[in-house]
């Protein structure tokens, strides 16, 4: 039996983008998605690789927690060690030897988390190095050529990043330009076979993201961001944006949540229809000695754990799980041993992807909201 959606837009759908069942329940959704180095399902989590790596894990690491796909920077891999460089060694895929998909964030929010070192203006973003204080600039153009030379799998266009909080003029202003340089980087993509995605922006005014939707619609991408939530608003406003922007976007398109977030973020993300998450949590919080389980989180350096011969979650197939103590992970962390910060990431980003992976068969037996409650109640119950 073929449960596939058929998505409206008949022969405007893309072919790279193909809804496998839609929860009869809410928004959630399975899909695959196709690109240059190989598909994924979705709804997926992609670990963060900076600067060409994910901290403390190999590519053969990522393999065996079920990563299917990962993403890289532009700005960062601009800076050092230069994309012509990157492109020398086959792009990202050869650099880095990984050989399933990647995408790459433009730059446009490390521009934004950088802004005293940065100017921006109509033509891009005219900025020094937080390396060495060199002048740089990346304009629209400038960050599709960059991801081109990369060989990333899904390129993201420039966009500009507002704080929070932000008053409707700053916002306006910044909603647009973002919808300029959308346009530009269309117009500058080559036939390279790489997506482009478009990053809808508007800050939490509900009518300015409705419009920047409408604007990148209608110049046509093959996928898209939002972007600019999780910036210190609070947690329920941004599930509100995420979902008034999921609202806004055409069904038969992938739908990327940028730099968010928690495991009930995902959770929430899944239920308005998002497709797509990053975020730098799971392996930040692995470094700090945080860790992620299926009743909640433990911070490993706590006293108790001295002597504790259980592995972090009992429910967990982790590598990290199947072989070492919370005691031995406690002794690592207080020594500041390196093998700490690969045990605790490999687990984390275990925790993460196990989550998608859970998700997308609850989406596919139309139990997604009976799963959502579980998932919560087996918090509640553990604090």
């Amino acid at each position: 039996m073929d449960n596939t959606k058929s998505p409206p837009g008949g022969p405007n759908r893309p072919h790279h983008f193909r809804i496998t069942h839609q929860s009869a329940e809410c928004g959630a959704r399975c899909a695959t998605l196709s690109t240059l180095h190989g598909s994924f399902v979705t709804p997926v989590f992609m670990p963060v690789g900076t600067q060409a790596t994910v901290k403390a894990m190999t590519p053969e690491n990522l393999e065996e927690i079920g990563a299917e796909i990962i993403l890289g920077n532009t700005y960062h891999l601009f800076i050092r060690p230069g994309h012509e460089l990157i492109r020398r060694f086959g792009g990202l895929h050869g650099f880095m030897n990984w050989n399933r998909p990647i995408l790459t964030d433009s730059g446009g929010f490390q521009i934004f988390s950088l802004r005293e070192l940065a100017a921006v203006n109509e033509e891009g973003a005219a900025f020094r190095s937080h390396l060495d204080g060199s002048k740089l600039f990346l304009g629209p153009e400038d960050a599709v050529a960059v991801q081109e030379a990369l060989g990333s799998d899904i390129m993201m266009a420039l966009d500009t990043c507002i704080p929070y909080p932000a008053d409707l003029r700053q916002a306006e202003e910044a909603t647009a330009l973002t919808s300029r340089w959308a346009a530009r980087c269309r117009r500058a993509r080559s036939n390279t076979g790489q997506l482009l995605f478009g990053i809808v922006q508007g800050g939490m005014h509900r009518e300015l993201r409705r419009r920047s939707a409408e604007e990148l619609r209608e110049i046509g991408f093959d996928g898209y961001g939002i972007g600019g939530l999780s910036v210190g608003e609070p947690k329920e406003l941004m599930y509100e944006m995420t979902r008034a922007s999921a609202e806004d976007l055409p069904e038969s398109h992938p739908r990327y949540l940028m730099g968010v977030g928690t495991p009930e973020d995902l959770v929430e993300g899944v239920r308005y229809g998002i497709d797509m998450f990053d975020c730098v949590m799971p392996t930040r919080n692995a470094r700090n000695g945080m860790l992620f389980t299926s009743r909640g989180r433990v911070v490993i350096k706590n006293a108790r754990f001295k002597s504790d011969d259980r592995p972090i979650d009992e429910e967990c197939g982790c590598y990290t799980c199947r072989g070492f103590s919370r005691a031995y992970l406690r002794h690592l962390f207080m020594t500041r041993e390196i093998l700490s910060y690969q045990l605790n990431t490999i687990h984390n980003l275990f925790y993460y992807c196990s989550l998608m992976k859970k998700m997308r068969q609850a989406i596919r037996n139309d139990r997604f909201l009976e799963f959502r409650r579980d998932f919560y109640a087996r918090r509640e119950r553990h604090n």
